[in-house]
């Protein structure tokens, strides 16, 4: 258990959000630390190597992901999914607000939360209350893109991670292992 769990954000355009947060859960597990990593917007069909890695590392790590259709090209457009994420996401984040409370993790990660509120998809209201009712001990990592200045303002630590270059410019597309 931590002596006091702060709030951390990774977000910005560039790459390496989730990345950090996944380090961060390898690094706190192989400190003895319970963790959550639970992913929004990434559904528990993709095969990212993050959660193989995590899978096959042994650590006790539990990862969750949103159960509903998403595409990050298109669904912003659609307005059924994005009614039915809202409708998610709120539910979820009610469940984890519990589980903050009660202290069942040392550590709980929502990745993509940050872009779900930017985006509209998830009520910073909800993620406020998240971060008020959590167990004082429980450290909570918000990962994606469009951190707003609400967000911000409830956090301990923000690093913004800026693209500079990337061979997407290029016309290199994502690479296994090492984007996904």
């Amino acid at each position: 258990m931590l002596e006091k769990g702060l709030v951390q954000i990774y977000t910005g355009d560039g790459k390496g959000k989730t990345t950090a947060a996944f380090g961060l859960a390898v690094r706190a597990a192989g400190r003895g630390n319970r963790v959550l990593i639970y992913q929004f917007l990434k559904p528990p069909s993709l095969e990212l190597g993050e959660r193989l890695g995590v899978e096959r590392s042994g650590l006790p790590i539990r990862w969750e992901a949103l159960e509903t259709k998403w595409d990050l090209s298109g669904s912003l457009r659609n307005e059924q999914d994005v009614a039915q994420v809202k409708t998610a996401v709120a539910k979820v984040l009610a469940e984890l607000t519990e589980t903050a409370a009660a202290g069942t993790y040392d550590v709980m990660i929502l990745d993509e939360i940050v872009f779900c509120v930017s985006t509209g998809l998830a009520r910073p209201e909800d993620v406020g209350m998240l971060i008020k009712q959590r167990n004082p001990h429980v450290e909570l990592i918000l990962t994606g893109r469009g951190a707003t200045a609400e967000l911000i303002s409830m956090a301990d630590l923000v690093t913004e991670m800026k693209n500079v270059k990337h061979p997407y410019d290029c016309g290199i597309g994502a690479r296994s292992g090492i984007d996904y």
